[in-house]
Formats: structure tokens, C-alpha cells, sequence
């Protein structure tokens, strides 16, 4: 968003921005695993805390730069590495989490550490009990979402604003938003999302994906300035869900990821660089990295390929892909806002509708013209207008969550409101795996442990074998057994 807006404003006011210092590039985003991380969750990265310092000193940070480590659980190494890393380059440092602080510091030790350092200021967003727990893709990534967002709108338009003369200012047609103007319309967003007809859109969307998958299908979603917002909610399935994940145009052996994203527009390469305003930002560490930050022996052995030449095998693209079609089920859904939904959908349905059994369509916007799609899921809000679009980024991403979540809940994904199926793929997750185990079968930590790894020792033999697989976590539960409710 912040780079689309930089280079959406030089071809309407190039002539304003000419005094103005070139800030396209200003903002850097640092992800474990680099942008691999978009496609598929890095197999352990969150785990060490060297690799966010080396990650985030490969982005040249330096004194007088401002560094925003967030972690929703406040607990992730990696992330608390970007932390001391940029504290250490004379950065300003903010570290944004979603747990207490008195909670974290009683418990976590890295955590705390953090938490007590005086020249590291501290955004606590506690969000409390999950509705759905086992995950933080829901509240806690909303609202640190809502928070840092507003807070880079509001420092862009004052930067603007400091630069610019009242005249030209205004001439950008940039809305200025106070923080109760924020409040105001987050609130009004969601009660948008809940009102009947939204949630009957939601519900039917939800029935709609089930009814695929239940089939053995695939759905493909097709987007062009969403990419980022539904990319990220498909790829967080993967782990969330034990889903399997997406898979590399030469890999015809892995099973199929159920959703995948295409921009009808644009070829891979070129729907790279339109999502992220860059081209990716892949890592090309050789064993040499991995040894002098002295990871597991398995890393150095082998260093995972997570360059630019494996991220543009997964084609999100408009390149034609009947493994997308040829599944006994299959849907084509394309996700848009306000006045591009009908162009988008006619765009996706002329590039790739025809091998597709099913298209369907969720748009954000008022009612307008008949969608041309078997199905059309309505959501009657209009996002408003703000200087990098947050709103219409927050609705997408709460629309999209709240699908494939409620998909995955009807799917026996959860039990009460705990999603059991995740991917104990790094230490958190081992850790809050454990937990669920001995939450919901009301044996000891200790044994949950030996139970989650005896499981995962199994899964992974039989994922060896290119087939989908359990969660162990909801395995290990199966085996133990739920324990006995009293009334």
C-alpha cells in the first residue's frame, strides 16, 4: 500500500512531488523467511532470534530509522531479534504485541527482557480471550493492523503536510483523520460486517467453499489490488488448518493446496511486482550464513532455497494451470471492491473461467449489475477513503478470515472454539499445541509433549509419502480422547 500510494501519486502530481525526497522505498518489511514467507511458512524460522537481527541488518537499517517488531503473542524470537537488532543500529524502537505484559513477563524470559528495556517502547494491544483460539489471525492481527496502519497514515499526512504548502496539500485530495475519526470508523466497519445481509453473504460463502472442499475440490481466488490481503489468508490456512500448502509449478507430486490466488492481468512475474510495489524479496543464504549464526546442523547441511528463482515457481499469475480445474470439484472466486468488481470478474472469467465447474464472486461495494458468476456473495459496505486504503484492506482481510475460518469450524477443524488441526512447525506452535492437548484431553503438560511428538513423528513419515495428512495435534487429542465434561 505505501509504495502503490508513492507511485499512484508521481503519475497524478509529479509536479508537487518534485521538492519532496523520494520515499517509495522508505518503508521495509522484514518477514521470517523473507518473502518466501508470503507463499509458505519457513519451517522453523520464527524460532532464532540471530536470524530477525541478520534479516533486518540485510535491510540497512541505521540510526534514525524506526523499526516496528510485531509479534501477536509477544513471544516470537525472530521478531524479538529484529528488536534488539534495530535497538543496536540506533533505530527507534517499537514493539507491538497482543498479550499482557505482566502475563509475558511472569512466563516468557526473552519477552521480558524486551518488555523491560527502557529504550524500546512498548504498544500493548491486548485483545483478550480469542473467540476462536489456537490462532491470532483473527483479532490480534486486526488490531495491530488497525493500529499501525492508522499510525503510517497519520505520519504520512503530516510528513505531507509539513512539506507541502496548504494549496498543493489539498490539491493531492488526501483525507486527514484524527485518531477518534479511526475509532469511529473501525466500529462502523464491523457493524457493517454484522449486519443480516452480510452475514447472510458470509454464510452462504462459507457453505459455498465447504460444499467444494467436502467434494475433493479447489478453489482459486482471482485478484488484482487485493493480492496481499487474500494471499495472506490462503497461505495462513496452510498452517492454521494443516492444510497443505501451495505447491511449486514443477511439483507434481505434493498434493494440491485447496485454495491458490491468480491475477488475471498480469503474468507471474509482473503480479509479483504488482502486489508488493517491488520485485520479492527472496534470501540466498549459503551454509556459511547458517554456521556463523549457529543453527540446527540440519540448516547448515541443507539451507532451504528461498531465493527469487523458487518464490516465481508458484505462479500466481494469469499462466493457464489445469492442476486448478482438473480436481472432481473446482470454483473460480473472484474477490473485489467497489467499482472494479465487475471488470475483475469479467477479466477472471475470459482468462481462466472456462475449465472451471463453478465461479462465483465476493465484492465489497453497493448493489450494482449482475456479476456473470454462478454465485455472487454481496457484501454491502463501502470502505472508506483513506490515504493507503486501510479500509478497504482491513474489510477484505476480516471477510476472508471469517470464511475460512467458519469453512474450517464446519469442516471438524475445531473443537469447542480451539482449532486443533494447526502445524506444530516451530517452537510456538509445539508449544501451544502441548496446551491444546492438555486442555482438551486433561492429561499433564508433560505427557501432552511425549503425545504431540509421537504424533508428529508418525505425520511426518506418512507426509514423506506425498500424502495429506493429520494434524498431530488433533491426532494426539483423537488418541488420548477428549476428557470428560462434568455437568
Amino acid at each position: 500500500a505505501w509504495r502503490r500510494f508513492w507511485q499512484e501519486l508521481k503519475q497524478r502530481q509529479s509536479g508537487i512531488l518534485r521538492g519532496l525526497p523520494d520515499l517509495e522505498d522508505r518503508a521495509y518489511s522484514v518477514m521470517a523467511g523473507g518473502d518466501f514467507a508470503l507463499i509458505k511458512a519457513v519451517e522453523g524460522f520464527e524460532d532464532f532470534t540471530d536470524f530477525g537481527r541478520y534479516q533486518l541488518q540485510q535491510g540497512g537499517v541505521q540510526k534514525g530509522d524506526v523499526v516496528v517488531a510485531i509479534t501477536e503473542g509477544g513471544e516470537t524470537s525472530f521478531v524479538i531479534g529484529t528488536a534488539w537488532g534495530g535497538l543496536k543500529a540506533g533505530a527507534e524502537v517499537f514493539f507491538v504485541y497482543n498479550n499482557q505484559s505482566e502475563v509475558l513477563c511472569r512466563h516468557v524470559q526473552r519477552s521480558r527482557e524486551v518488555i523491560e528495556e527502557s529504550k524500546i517502547v512498548k504498544l500493548e494491544l491486548t485483545t483478550g480471550p480469542m473467540a476462536i483460539t489456537g490462532s491470532t489471525r483473527m483479532q490480534a492481527t486486526t488490531a495491530e493492523l488497525l493500529m499501525v496502519g492508522s499510525a503510517l497514515e497519520t505520519a504520512l499526512v503530516g510528513f505531507l503536510k509539513g512539506y507541502l504548502s496548504a494549496t498543493e496539500f489539498k490539491r493531492l485530495g488526501i483525507s486527514e483523520w484524527s485518531a477518534d475519526q479511526y475509532h469511529l470508523c473501525f466500529v462502523d466497519l464491523l457493524k457493517r460486517l454484522m449486519s443480516s445481509s452480510a452475514v447472510d453473504s458470509l454464510a452462504r460463502a462459507t457453505r459455498f467453499e465447504e460444499e467444494i472442499y467436502r467434494r475433493h475440490g479447489l478453489i482459486t481466488y482471482t485478484t488484482d489490488e487485493f493480492m496481499l490481503d487474500v494471499l495472506t489468508d490462503t497461505t495462513e490456512r496452510s498452517p492454521t488448518f494443516m492444510l497443505p500448502p501451495f505447491r511449486r509449478d514443477d511439483d507434481t507430486v505434493s498434493p494440491r493446496s485447496w485454495a491458490f490466488i491468480k491475477n488475471p492481468y498480469r503474468s507471474t512475474r509482473d503480479a509479483w511486482f504488482r502486489m508488493l510495489g517491488r520485485a520479492p524479496r527472496g534470501l540466498e543464504w549459503g551454509s556459511t550464513v547458517y554456521e556463523r549464526m549457529k543453527a540446527p546442523q540440519k540448516l547448515q547441511a541443507d539451507p532451504p532455497r528461498l531465493g527469487n528463482s523458487e518464490i516465481y515457481k508458484f505462479q500466481i499469475g494469469n499462466e493457464p494451470d489445469p492442476n486448478r480445474t482438473d480436481a472432481p470439484d473446482s470454483a473460480l472466486m473472484a474477490i473485489a471492491v467497489g467499482e472494479q468488481a465487475d471488470e475483475l470478474i469479467r477479466a477472471g472469467l475470459q482468462r481462466f473461467g472456462g475449465g472451471f465447474k463453478k465461479t462465483a464472486a465476493i465484492y465489497l461495494g453497493a448493489e450494482t449489475s449482475d456479476k456473470q458468476t454462478d454465485e455472487v456473495f454481496p457484501v454491502l459496505c463501502e470502505p472508506a477513503d483513506s490515504p493507503l486504503q486501510l479500509w478497504r484492506h482491513l474489510a477484505i482481510k476480516l471477510v476472508l478470515n471469517t470464511i475460512s475460518t467458519a469453512t474450517m469450524a464446519r469442516m471438524g477443524r475445531v473443537i469447542g472454539n480451539a482449532m486443533i488441526w494447526l502445524s506444530p512447525s516451530n517452537k510456538k506452535l509445539i508449544d501451544r499445541g502441548s496446551r491444546l492437548i492438555s486442555q482438551l484431553t486433561g492429561c499433564g503438560y508433560d505427557e501432552a509433549c511425549i503425545l504431540l511428538h509421537q504424533a508428529m513423528e508418525e505425520v511426518e513419515k506418512r507426509s514423506r509419502a506425498a500424502e495429506e495428512v493429520p494434524s498431530p495435534v488433533a491426532l494426539a487429542i483423537e488418541r488420548r480422547g477428549l476428557k470428560a465434561v462434568s455437568e
